[in-house]
Parts: structure tokens; sequence; C-alpha cells
């Protein structure tokens, strides 16, 4: 009797979770629809942190500064690089003068590198804006034009553009199409410019942020060591009252994340366990609704004879449905069939990442150790 009730109660779940997401993403409108602003516009700064970002660094930072946007100030902060990173950003600061080059050689203690180096990027301007990026983010040249309208338009204080994803493995991109469903039922993108809802977002490769908002937050020092610094920031200027919205960004912001579902395991794997505040029944409580969302529905549903199959088939349904027309995300209708399996990926990478950080005792980033005790500090 228990499997018939399951099946039942997920299937109508997600049949109501199929037809939420799709409404509700609606709500949300695309950067390549907004004209670009005019007339003048607010000083801005685009600070980009890079450490040993050889591949990927000459071409984002050449699309940043092919960037239509008047005054616009380039700043790059080299994190104490150890490959050819620091001869590329010296050659391209050579050539174009808008774009300023820090360089670190030494980690402060409290502090993720990446989050120091947002920081020290902060501190060595004066603009009312700030773009946060990273240094594997293509621009389209209007893009800062038509965000700066939306933002003008709306009167926000932190705008987030969800970047086009791409990558040369068809599987990861089924995945990431999964793990980018978990993050909307998570963080409801939807409900972000509604300032009576606690729902927040920030995203590492596009955080537009007013100065202002960013202090009245508490800047990268508030959550100096939280590897999900970008999901912090968000959260933090929502809850000091200031106004944040989000776009979605096909077309005109993207990014090449992980080439491989291997690369993408090994990366969320660091990681991920701070989602759960480094608790271990937070974490168990995420595997476990991952794996009774996601991943046994449609394989206990089949155990349950005629009416079982056509659960599943419901199921199915609301999976390839989903990956199919939800905005903001180039899915194939196979990707819903993959569903199950995603979800069991991401399940593996949480109870992975718990595993590991406290086997460890704290979790490496670019190659420097922080102790668990130390990371709790911050929620």
């Amino acid at each position: 009797m228990w499997l018939q009730i399951y099946s039942i109660v997920l299937t109508l779940a997600w049949v109501i979770v199929t037809v939420y997401i799709l409404v509700n993403s609606r709500r949300v409108r695309h950067l390549k629809d907004m004209d670009p602003a005019s007339g003048p516009l607010p000083s801005l700064a685009v600070i980009i942190p890079v450490r040993n970002e050889e591949a990927e660094v000459e071409a984002a930072l050449a699309s940043v500064l092919r960037l239509d946007y008047p005054g616009l100030q380039v700043v790059v902060i080299n994190d104490r690089s150890t490959d050819s990173t620091p001869a590329i950003l010296q050659r391209m600061a050579a050539a174009h003068p808008t774009l300023t080059l820090l360089t670190i050689t030494e980690l402060p203690e409290g502090w993720l590198g990446k989050n120091h180096a947002l920081y020290r990027g902060y501190c060595a301007t004066a603009t009312e804006w700030m773009l946060f990026t990273d240094a594997d983010v293509l621009f389209r040249p209007q893009a800062l034009r038509k965000a700066m309208h939306y933002v003008q338009q709306q009167s926000l204080d932190h705008l987030v553009v969800m970047p086009e994803v791409t990558s040369p493995s068809a599987l990861f991109k089924a995945v990431m199409n999964t793990f980018a469903l978990m993050l909307d039922v998570r963080q409801r993108p939807w409900a972000v410019s509604n300032l009576r809802s606690s729902a927040s977002i920030g995203i590492g490769a596009f955080n537009l942020v007013r100065r202002t908002a960013y202090e009245g937050g508490g800047t990268h020092k508030a959550y100096s060591l939280r590897p999900d610094d970008d999901l912090k920031l968000g959260e933090h200027i929502k809850k000091a009252g200031f106004r944040p919205g989000i776009l979605y960004g096909n077309g005109q912001v993207s990014l090449q994340w992980y080439t491989s579902l291997g690369q993408f395991v090994r990366g969320l794997m660091k990681n991920t366990f701070s989602v759960a505040n480094y608790n271990p029944l937070l974490a168990f409580g995420f595997v476990l609704a991952t794996l009774v969302v996601f991943v046994l529905p449609i394989p206990l549903s089949l155990l349950w004879g005629t009416k079982g199959v056509l659960m599943a088939g419901i199921i199915l349904l609301s999976h390839v449905t989903l990956m199919s027309f939800k905005p903001g995300v180039k899915g194939k209708w196979w990707h819903g069939l993959l569903l199950p399996f995603a979800g069991a990926v991401m399940a593996y990478i949480i109870t992975a990442s718990t595993i590991r950080t406290l086997r460890q005792g704290g979790i490496y980033w670019r190659d420097h150790f922080y102790p668990l005790e130390e990371l709790r500090k911050q929620r």
C-alpha cells in the first residue's frame, strides 16, 4: 500500500511542480529583450578575480574590454597565479589603459582567495556600481547597457544575470539542467524581487551591485570564508533591505563551466557541503529529498503493475516538459529522460562532499586548507 501512496503523491507533486515552475519562470525576463540604456549612466567598474586561468582569461577579458559602456573601469586581480596568467594579464593591461591590474602575493587569515580578491577589487574602486564576474565569462558588447537599463527601470540595487552555460559534453549539459532545476526550486528566482519574500540569489558570473548595497550587506567581509559567496552576497543584500532583481542571460552572457561530467562532479565536491552550512544532518536531509523526489519515483512506480507504469509515464512526461519548455534553460527533450540519473549524481556529490569535508576536518580551496571549525563560524 505504501508504494501506491508514494507513487500517487509523487506523480501529483511532479505535475504541480512542473506547472508551478513553468508559470513562475515566465515572470523572469531576458536580458536580450532589454533596450540598451541611453543618456547619462552611473559610473561602473567590472571586478574580475583571476587565479591560474590561462586557458580562458584572454578571451573572457577581451569580451569585457569590448563592452559598450562609457567610462567603464576594468579591474583584474591576479590572485597568486602560478601559470602563464600573469604574463597574459600584463600584456593586455599594457594594451588597454582602461584595465587596472592588481596583484595579490599573500592570502590573509580568515579569507578564501576569491572572496579576498573581490574585496580588494572593491577597495580599489570608487564607482557607484560594480560588476563582480569570473575570468571565464563572455559578454556581448551591449550586455551592460541592457542590464543598466533594467536596473534603472526597476529601481534595483542588485541585479543577477543567469548565464548561458555551454559545454562540449552533452551528458554534462543534461545533468547541468537538472542542477539548474534544483537551484530554481531552492532559490525561487521569480520571487527574488519581492521584498516580502525571503528568496534571494547571487551568481558568480554576473553580480551587478550598487556600492551602497554591497556595503550595507557587509561586503565580502561578512562571508569571507564561504565558498558559496555569490549566493551569500545576494542573501545579505536582500536581508539588508535593498532591492534585487534577476534576468536570464541567454545570448548575452555565457560561460563554459565544465567540459565533462567528471569535471563537474569533482568541481562541486569541493564546496557543496557549505550549502548545508556544514551540518551533516542537513546535508543528509538534502540527499534524502533528492532521492525521494528526483531519483526513486519512476523506478518505484514501475514496481506497482499497470497503474504504476501510468504513474511513471506521467512523471517522465513532466520531466520532459520541464526540460523542453522551461525558460532560461536550453534543454532538450531527452534531458528529461536522464533526470533520475542526474538526481543520483547530485545526491552522490552532496554525500561525497560531506564525507570528504568531515574526514579531512575542512576543505582544500585553491591549494589552501581551511579547518571546519573556522568555516562554521560563518553561516
